[in-house]
């Protein structure tokens, strides 16, 4: 099927056929006036239909709302859930976040979503997929509040204000999703600030609880100054140019290890090296950490006479760091340094042990680790393990409390307490330098502000007890791309516990009561459930709105105690958990489990995660049984888009248009989910004009191929006129075969989630097969043969078959344009919309041995004739081709069963006035014949038959004169129609 490629025409020139034009062989005819050819012009049938050749601006935009309207998009989605399907398919929306307008971020989401969803629908599936939004969380609290902040708010007046601000969010992104042409009732969407969405996760937050994987705890975690409370992972972003103050100081060895007491006799004057970017942390020192395996040195200063202790390895790095000479004394394993004893650098009366660690590394520093275990996960793993103290220093405004010392108190740690601490190191002779590091550091992923480890009492899940049963999982689960598992599971393999609980108002709480003197936890099945019970009547607001005595009832305290003696918590659950919980709330029961999530590659470590570890917590299984990652959306010159920057780009402009029409013009909804789908989606995309005006020159090709098959179709009734595959044309049956086969690839490409190559595939046919192949060949039995004669029945038999099966294929993408074309298709009554009649309907039966091996046989020989004609009309020729007798002899002879006929399929397709098939060519050709050779393999039933074939082609000039009504040379005498024009005006009206 590649031969055709040879000798493809621009099918801009076939789109320009089905005009209204009275040109009706563009590729060979001139204007005429007054000749004798023009009146024949009435009876040549060429395409008319009242489907606009082109849509712009306001006539787009009204012509999508009134598709919209006319075919019933806001009921289609109740319509098929209402119909029998023996498959349901379930894609369960992750909610978007409900503090701003709609951006290309949510256009890029949506549709894809909306692509597979009515691609399932076209296949007879029931779709479950339900939209929500994600509405509780900081951001949205800090927009909804403005400037006021918190203060002379109480919690209840904050979240108001929050709901309200989330409310109208929720209202824009709905109005933008549905004239995307996004399929759902949206009516009938979930809200995580919906009182029965909060008592499922109240459910789910108990049944961890009930199992021992939440818990209470003093740890500590990620926490923003700026926000003033604590943050999970995915809640940071991480400044690649944040310029911490580092430091190289020293850890005076106040008792030598044991078995190196007598390696040298200056112990006391050593100093354990340590180099660390955050100084402010050294105030809570408890340890050194090494590596145990690795070598170590003690080394002198030839400047200064001080003794270090470093690891071997790093010698000459912090030599050339120090700009110093450094003299290697003896050297060991980290292990011999057991039982050793620092002085603390600040705090002299202070023991910092030496002790061993896992989190010890070679890439930088000095192979020592200073160790604070109140602000470091890892140094809490060795204060846990060690048994150490954590003492955190820093309070909730990132300042230093009173247990650090009177010179440190209330001095911002990241700030001026930082360099109170090196003045102090260096004041006591333990800072060896300071410098200006650049690394990578978390920030708040909303104050754009850097974040602190600190301590603090959290609610956490104990994600290492089920992060085992979690990968295992993920080997059931197709990802796409594969690529992305690696990511999901070593994110999954970082966190070993996970920090739910939120010092903030706008939030679901978290169901714990404390007792006031003890600060002991309350927390029971009875009073989950009571609360659950009151967040359904009347959302999380009753937390803060009802007395004790209604929250907590008086038989679910502890023995000998009384509701007065207990307080509500005043934390709320983590907006991770929010949303990763949605798969109880909104999933159908009993599996409540979904085809699949599909959203960008930053909910990895997000929804995908959350959901899969509430879900594995408390059903052993994932909520999803596929997983598809998408990209980020960048500018047209691959940046993050940003309004400092300028280069936004705004969804509602796209399909709208700005205020300057020529600089910004309406694209509409069509166009940009054509931009959706043809996107490499598995990686980062961009939009821009380029992209956005390539979309819709696209989907005009696509408009006028269809548009040229309507034209055609024009009056076709296929009860009456159309003709059994079997009794085809070849080349008609040719082109079914193509259209099976393309039917095939489309469906599996929707299948994968490969829309990018759906919409290669059809421009490749649309090219390829049909302008470039099929309409250049078949355009001369369309317009000239009689209305009802079997050939041009054939034809528009196959025309109504593609037509359907290609309006078919791309309305999961073009919605619009599918259902515009299917009303104005044949037979269309306005009953049925496209999307409540199926799937493409195409048939293995049009798929029969040695009907490709005739079509592609008789293209080869036809790349020969035309290769001697460059840029001539094969009408003007005679072909005479010459195959020795054999199998493609016999091929041929399916096409032309005369020795010579200018009728015959075979000269259909070589597009010649007239052909001669003979077993070999005549002595007698005239001098002006050019003759060629050529080979066709043909491969048969699996290659049981195999022909290498050879033929000969002769062509000359056309040896009769023009027909005035199909312009081919096939006229018996000048000024005379042909035969086959003759016949057909016998029965046409004269003007």
């Amino acid at each position: 099927m590649l031969l055709r490629r040879a000798w493809v025409r621009d099918p801009v020139r076939v789109f320009r056929c089905a005009s209204n034009s009275i040109v009706y062989d563009s590729a060979t005819s001139k204007e005429t006036n007054g000749t004798s050819e023009a009146k024949y012009r009435h009876t040549v049938l060429l395409p008319h239909t009242d489907l606009p050749m082109k849509l712009v601006g306001q006539q787009l935009l009204d012509t999508e709302l009134d598709i919209q309207r006319r075919c019933r998009f806001a009921d289609l989605y109740a319509w098929q859930r209402q119909r029998k399907a023996k498959k349901e398919f379930c894609l369960h929306d992750g909610p978007p976040y409900a503090n701003g307008d709609p951006h290309v971020g949510h256009a890029l989401n949506k549709i894809l979503k909306d692509i597979r969803n009515r691609f399932e629908v076209l296949r007879g599936r029931r779709v479950h997929y339900v939209p929500g939004w994600d509405c509780h969380g900081l951001p949205i609290e800090l927009k909804a509040l403005g400037e006021l902040g918190t203060q002379d708010l109480t919690p209840l007046e904050i979240r108001h204000r929050a709901r309200e601000f989330a409310r109208q969010a929720i209202e824009k992104q709905r109005a933008a999703f549905e004239r995307w042409g996004v399929m759902a009732d949206w009516r009938q969407c979930y809200y995580t600030f919906d009182g029965k969405y909060e008592a499922k996760q109240l459910g789910v937050f108990y049944s961890m609880y009930e199992k021992g994987l939440i818990y209470r705890d003093y740890k500590p975690v990620y926490w923003s100054p700026s926000s003033r409370t604590a943050l999970a992972e995915a809640e940071l972003e991480y400044n690649a140019q944040h310029v911490s103050q580092a430091i190289y100081t020293t850890f005076p060895i106040k008792v030598p290890p044991p078995k190196l007491a007598a390696a040298t006799d200056n112990w006391a004057d050593v100093g354990a090296l340590i180099w660390t970017t955050q100084p402010w942390t050294i105030p809570a020192n408890q340890a050194v950490c090494y590596m145990p395996n690795a070598q170590y040195s003690l080394v002198k200063c030839a400047e200064s006479g001080r003794w270090y202790l470093l690891a071997t390895e790093r010698l000459d790095n912090i030599a050339a760091a120090l700009g110093a000479r450094l003299e290697v004394g003896p050297t060991f394993t980290g292990s011999d340094l057991e039982g050793g004893i620092c002085s603390h650098p600040l705090v002299p009366s202070k023991d910092s042990p030496l002790l061993p660690a896992n989190h010890v590394t070679m890439v930088k520093g000095t192979g020592l680790v200073h160790t604070a275990p109140a602000h470091g996960m890892d140094d809490y793993s060795v204060a846990s393990q060690f048994k150490l103290p954590v003492d955190c220093l820093v309070d909730e405004d990132g300042r230093f409390m009173e247990s650090a010392g009177p010179d440190l108190c209330g001095k911002v740690v990241l700030d001026e307490g930082t360099h109170t601490v090196i003045s102090a190191l260096r004041d006591g002779g333990h800072l060896l330098k300071e410098e200006r590091h650049t690394h990578s550091y978390p920030y708040d992923w909303r104050t754009k502000r850097p974040v602190v480890v600190r301590a603090s009492q959290q609610w956490f899940v104990n994600t290492d007890s089920v992060k085992d049963r979690a990968q295992d999982v993920l080997k059931k689960v197709n990802i796409i791309p594969e690529s992305a598992r690696g990511s999901l599971l070593a994110m999954l393999d970082r966190r070993t516990y996970w920090c739910i609980s939120r010092q903030r108002s706008w939030g679901v709480p978290i169901p714990v009561f404390y007792h006031k003197q003890t600060g002991m936890p309350l927390i029971s099945r009875r009073t989950v459930e009571h609360l659950a019970q009151l967040v359904t009547e009347r959302s999380s607001d009753c937390w803060w709105e009802l007395p004790m005595e209604q929250l907590l009832p008086s038989d679910a305290t502890s023995k000998g105690t009384s509701v007065e003696e207990y307080e509500k918590g005043e934390d709320v659950l983590d907006i991770w958990f929010d949303s990763g919980t949605s798969w109880a709330a909104v999933l159908d029961e009993p599996d409540c489990r979904a085809d699949v999530y599909l959203e960008g590659k930053d909910q990895l470590g997000g929804w995908f995660l959350s959901s899969l570890l509430t879900s594995v917590a408390t059903r052993k299984k994932a909520p999803y049984r596929s997983l598809v990652v998408h990209g980020f959306v960048l500018s047209e010159g691959g940046d993050k888009m940003s309004k400092s920057q300028g280069n936004v780009v705004d969804p509602d402009a796209i399909v709208h248009g700005g205020q300057d029409a020529k600089q910004n013009p309406a694209y509409g909804a069509d166009t940009l989910r054509w931009w959706v789908a043809e996107s490499n989606v598995f990686s980062e995309v961009t939009i821009g004009p380029r992209a956005l005006s390539a979309a819709r020159d696209d989907i005009h090709k696509v408009r006028n191929t269809l548009r040229f098959m309507l034209g055609n179709l024009r009056g076709f009734e296929r009860a009456t006129q159309a003709v059994d595959s079997r009794e085809m044309f070849v080349i008609d049956q040719y082109l079914l075969h193509l259209l099976q086969e393309y039917s095939m690839k489309v469906t599996d490409a929707y299948g994968e989630y490969d829309f990018s190559k759906v919409i290669r595939l059809l421009q490749a046919f649309m090219s390829r097969d049909l302008s470039g192949f099929y309409f250049s060949v078949v355009k001369d039995r369309l317009y000239c043969d009689e209305r009802n004669s079997l050939g041009r029945r054939s034809c528009l038999t196959v025309l109504d078959e593609v037509l359907d099966a290609v309006s078919r294929s791309v309305a999961p993408i073009l919605p619009h344009l599918a259902e515009e074309v299917f009303l104005h298709a044949p037979g269309h009554t306005g009953a049925e919309t496209l999307f409540e009649t199926g799937w493409i309907k195409a048939s293995s039966l049009w798929k029969k041995p040695g009907l490709v091996e005739a079509v592609e046989g008789a293209c080869t020989i036809r790349d020969t004739f035309l290769s001697s004609i460059p840029g001539r009309n094969a009408a003007e020729f005679d072909v005479t081709v010459a195959i020795e007798p054999g199998l493609l002899f016999e091929l041929m002879e399916t096409l032309q069963e005369q020795p010579v006929a200018s009728d015959s399929q075979l000269t259909e397709l070589l597009m010649a006035s007239q052909t001669t098939l003979l077993p070999s060519l005549p002595r007698d050709l005239p001098a002006d014949a050019v003759t060629l050779k050529g080979n066709f393999l043909i491969n048969l039933e699996g290659g049981d038959i195999v022909e290498d074939a050879s033929y000969k082609v002769a062509v000359v000039p056309a040896s009769r004169p023009r027909c005035l009504r199909c312009r081919k040379f096939t006229a018996p005498s000048p000024g005379v129609p042909c035969p086959r024009c003759s016949e057909v005006l016998c029965g046409t009206p004269a003007l």
